[in-house]
């Protein structure tokens, strides 16, 4: 397996009222650019693209200066090697499927450069599906199958990193599950480092292995998934309501008698409506804080499977009806509780409690699969910054 390639971005870019001024750095997999419309996503996309200059900084890909201020370095778009998905697919419509993929091969490297190869014609085909489309013309396909069609031109150029702006924005509901299913092979077989935009959550759970998140021009929060997922304060970007921890886990076994699954995370126990995976595949389950309930004493003659003992880490300071607490039970974990049950428990920072989650609140909308890295048993569990 190939080392993952690293990204360094050092970005300034003043346009019109918006101030970007952006730092971050990525060890490759899947990078996701989160944050609302505004907040300065594509903005940032375009700058390393080349389609816009930073008015200073350095935008470094596997360790080649794509852009350097202060040594003067500025390559031109059609020399960075980067491959560009857009939200809409724009595809060439008098070509055929066959001819757009195709087109994408004539900005691979060629091959007396020294440089690596495209890639192989056949196995992007395969990879995204498209073995019965290559005849078709862009106008008879859907918003999923045009899509994949980007993506596979985009690859063809044997790209050192893959931009993708929201690529599924234009995609009906239906066909983002499939569209996301391709997006998780791209990340876990082909090794390319992936810029993912979006500003949907659940996008960003699935699939990433960083998250930058972006609040009028600036990265407010970088880093692995987990660990940005259980900071309290980061509630008013990534959505109070949606709240919750984002926990790496691992599936130990299948109950078949009553239709669940065994997880295993950080030395426990999580179990979960039946998965269709084999033992020992890894896997990203978001527990939401709503589904997450506190007892000072163990629970006992409970229907609720998932009881973990853990230490509150931290506790909101909101005056309004609901507050989160931050527990570590090897993992961080977030529960939402009335200011009522707070004051009635007592709960302090430092207290021992008892947490517990309902097997039926895990659904499939709160499952991410596979990852081009292994996190788990990694975090650290710190309180919001």
């Amino acid at each position: 397996m190939t080392q993952p390639t690293s990204l360094n971005i050092n970005v300034k870019r003043r346009l019109g009222d918006t101030h970007l001024d952006v730092q971050f750095q990525s060890d490759g997999g899947l990078t996701a650019f989160f944050g609302r419309s505004g907040s300065g996503k594509t903005s940032l996309v375009n700058l390393l693209a080349g389609l816009d200059t930073p008015d200073a900084g350095i935008i470094e890909v596997g360790g080649v200066s794509l852009y350097d201020s202060v040594n003067a370095i500025n390559i031109p778009p059609e020399k960075r090697r980067l491959g560009y998905v857009f939200q809409d697919s724009r595809l060439f419509p008098h070509m055929s499927v066959n001819g757009n993929l195709r087109y994408g091969m004539r900005f691979a490297p060629r091959h007396d450069t020294g440089d690596e190869q495209h890639q192989d014609f056949g196995e992007i085909v395969d990879l995204l599906g498209l073995t019965t489309l290559l005849e078709r013309q862009p106008a008879s396909l859907s918003g999923g199958e045009k899509q994949r069609v980007a993506i596979g031109r985009a690859l063809l150029a044997c790209p050192r990193l893959l931009l993708m702006d929201e690529p599924l924005a234009s995609v009906d509901a239906g066909r983002k599950s499939e569209i996301i299913a391709f997006i998780e092979n791209l990340r876990d077989q082909l090794e390319i480092p992936i810029v993912y935009v979006t500003h949907d959550l659940a996008e960003v759970i699935r699939l990433a292995d960083t998250m930058v998140i972006l609040d009028n021009g600036r990265a407010v929060a970088s880093g692995d998934v987990e660990n940005i997922m259980s900071r309290l304060d980061l509630r008013p970007l990534t959505g109070r309501y949606e709240a919750g921890a984002v926990i790496a886990a691992v599936v130990v076994r299948h109950d078949e008698e009553f239709g669940l699954t065994e997880l295993g995370f950080a030395g426990n126990s999580l179990w979960v409506p039946r998965l269709d995976l084999a033992s020992g595949a890894s896997l990203r389950v978001r527990i939401r804080a709503r589904d997450v309930s506190l007892s000072r004493a163990r629970p006992e003659d409970t229907s609720i499977l998932n009881i973990f003992e853990g230490k509150i880490v931290e506790i909101t300071e909101d005056e309004g009806p609901q507050q989160e607490i931050l527990i570590d039970i090897g993992t961080p974990l977030i529960a939402r509780i009335t200011r009522k049950s707070l004051k009635q428990l007592n709960l302090q920072t430092g207290d021992t409690v008892f947490t517990m989650v309902k097997a039926a609140a895990i659904d499939r909308h709160s499952l991410g699969f596979g990852g081009s890295r292994d996190r788990r048993n990694k975090l650290e569990i710190k309180p919001g910054r």
